[in-house]
C-alpha cells in the first residue's frame, strides 16, 4: 500500500509541474480559436448601453436571446465573429455605432468527466491544450485507492465509443510522455476504486493466515506463500490446492497445483481471486 500511495503522491507532484509548464500563450490561443457550442455561459457587454448587458447561455440549438436582437444563432462562431456579428446586427437596426465584447465564463460544450479515484471528481472545463496529468491535477490528484491502469473512454465521430488504456507506473516512473495522452471534449476518464482482496495460505507455511493485497497488482499463489513465510521442511510441494467459489453456480472448486514445477518455471503460477484459500499438506514421507 505504501508503494501505491508513493505512486500516487509522484503522479500528483508530476501532473502540478505539467499544469505549470502549461503556457499562458497556448491558453489565450485557445480562447481565440474555441468554437462557442451549446450550454456555453456567454457574458455579453455593449459599451455605452448597460441596458444591453447580458449573461446569456447557448440554447440546444446553438443560438441566444437578447434584448432588442431576439433570437440569434452563433453556434460554432469563434468569440470574435460572435462579436462582429452582433455588432453588425445592432448597427443595422438600432446603434450607430456599436462595440460588443463577449467574454465565456464557461465552457460547457467542452467538457471532459473524471470519475473514480481522484480527491475531487466531475466534470471539469477543457480550456486550452491539456493532457491526462494536468486534468488528474485540475482534479485534485490521484487518492492511495488509485490502480495500475486508468481508462479514457472517447466518443468516436461516428458515434460510438473507444477505450485508451493507460498504464500509470510505466506513465509517471518510466517518464512515457506518449500514454500523457492530449484530452478532447466529451471524454470520460475512469479511474477505477483498487479495491483489496484476501486470501487465505493454510497449512504447511510457516506464518499461515489471511493475506490482503490489491486487486489491480494482483497476486499468484508464488506470491502468496512467500508472504505466508514459505514453506516449511514438511511441505508436500506436488499436492497444493486452491480452493474457489464458483461464481456462477457458488459451490466451491478444487484447484490442484504442483508448487515444485512452478518454482522450477515449467508451469506458471496461479493467480488468486477473493476469498480463494490456498492449503499445502504435509509431505507423506
Amino acid at each position: 500500500m505504501k508503494k501505491i500511495r508513493a505512486r500516487a503522491f509522484w503522479i500528483t507532484i508530476f501532473a502540478i509541474l505539467c499544469l505549470k509548464a502549461f503556457s499562458q500563450q497556448s491558453g489565450e490561443s485557445f480562447v481565440r480559436e474555441y468554437r462557442i457550442g451549446p450550454k456555453d455561459l456567454l457574458e455579453i457587454t455593449v459599451f455605452e448601453r448597460p441596458e444591453l448587458n447580458q449573461t446569456v447561455r447557448v440554447s440546444e440549438d446553438g443560438s441566444i436571446t437578447l434584448p432588442l436582437l431576439g433570437k440569434v444563432r452563433i453556434g460554432g462562431l469563434i468569440k470574435e465573429d460572435v462579436e462582429k456579428k452582433l455588432t453588425v446586427l445592432l448597427e443595422e437596426k438600432y446603434l450607430q455605432k456599436a462595440r460588443v465584447i463577449i467574454f465565456i465564463r464557461e465552457y460547457q460544450s467542452q467538457l471532459v468527466s473524471v470519475i473514480g479515484a481522484v480527491a475531487k471528481p466531475g466534470m471539469y472545463e477543457l480550456i486550452g491544450p491539456t493532457t491526462l496529468l494536468q486534468m488528474i491535477s485540475k482534479a485534485g490528484g490521484l487518492t492511495d485507492r488509485a490502480p495500475a491502469t486508468l481508462y479514457i473512454i472517447r466518443r468516436s465521430p461516428a458515434g460510438g465509443q473507444s477505450r485508451i488504456d493507460v498504464d500509470l507506473d510505466d506513465l509517471v516512473h518510466n517518464g512515457n510522455q506518449d500514454l500523457n495522452v492530449p484530452l478532447q471534449a466529451d471524454d470520460i476518464l475512469n479511474i477505477p476504486m483498487d479495491q483489496i482482496i484476501n486470501v487465505f495460505v493454510l497449512g504447511e507455511v510457516r506464518n499461515p493466515g489471511a493475506l490482503q493485497a490489491w486487486q489491480s497488482k494482483k497476486i499468484n499463489i508464488l506470491q502468496a506463500v512467500a508472504q505466508a513465510g514459505g514453506l516449511t521442511d514438511s511441505a508436500a510441494k506436488t499436492r497444493v490446492t486452491i480452493t474457489r467459489k464458483d461464481k456462477r453456480t457458488g459451490r466451491p472448486l478444487k484447484i490442484k497445483v504442483n508448487l515444485k514445477d512452478v518454482i522450477k518455471g515449467r508451469k506458471l503460477p496461479v493467480e488468486l481471486q477473493e476469498g480463494d484459500v490456498v492449503y499445502v499438506p504435509v509431505s507423506l514421507f
